[in-house]
């Protein structure tokens, strides 16, 4: 069975809004998908993992690559890319009459890979927030609000008698974003195979400009009955019909 890429590289454009059939706002979330091409082909491990290496295509100058990532290019006359990341690949059933054909070096990965999808994963980096106090970081209430208080504090961290020591894993100050940042079942709303965008509902972890990896969901909700969709169950419909069954 052939294989081919289950993700693309790209950018976070911005968000907008956009209104549903039934005239409701819904945010939604523009990004630039691809294009990207296949730097490097990774072949299956013994647990049956199978990657490969891809590159976001865009305007950059070579000598703005270190010189590991300029050899690594020039050995197959590749363009110069400066966002890569390995993305995982699956399995696609054949079709009778075309000739299988797996993933090499130096192929194009285009935002059409998202037809007929509607849900993907999206990871990012978060947008760094400097160091932050518990009540910023960790939403804390905070001590008195009186005065001579300084209410933005911690509190206590621990006894002095037993356990005579602070826990691991203890909730206060520090470092807060810059963090890499995965979120799931995102609704794809549209996919612009010209201008290479792809539209998806809600948030994308990230600035505006900031490098997203885009993949198909690995884990899709199912339908709920009474939800509008093409595989909505009518509760009361369905009921009718059992009756008339018995």
């Amino acid at each position: 069975m052939a294989t081919k890429v289950a993700g693309i590289l790209g950018k976070k454009v911005g968000m907008t809004q956009l209104f549903d059939s039934k005239g409701d706002v819904r945010p939604v979330t523009v990004l630039q998908a691809g294009p990207c091409v296949v730097t490097q082909h990774k072949s299956a491990t013994k647990d049956g993992y199978e990657a490969a290496q891809i590159g976001l295509v865009e305007f950059v100058k070579e000598s703005r690559l270190t010189k590991p990532a300029q050899g690594h290019l020039a050995k197959n006359n590749l363009p110069p890319v400066k966002f890569m990341r390995e993305v995982p690949l699956e399995m696609e059933a054949p079709v009778e009459g075309v000739e299988e054909k797996g993933v090499r070096v130096g192929d194009r990965v285009l935002v059409d890979m998202f037809d007929g999808e509607r849900f993907v994963d999206i990871v990012g980096i978060s947008k760094g927030r400097g160091f932050q106090g518990v009540v910023k970081r960790h939403h804390f209430a905070g001590g008195p609000k009186s005065h001579g208080s300084m209410f933005q504090i911690t509190g206590s961290i621990g006894s002095s008698a037993f356990p005579s020591r602070v826990f691991k894993g203890m909730r206060m100050s520090g470092h807060m974003g810059n963090a890499r940042v995965t979120q799931r079942n995102l609704r794809v709303l549209g996919v612009d195979k010209d201008e290479n965008l792809l539209v998806v509902e809600g948030s994308v972890p990230g600035p505006e400009g900031g490098y997203i990896i885009i993949t198909k969901a690995k884990k899709p909700p199912r339908e709920r009955r009474g939800f509008a969709g093409s595989a909505t169950v009518d509760p009361l419909k369905a009921a009718k019909r059992a009756a008339k069954k018995a």
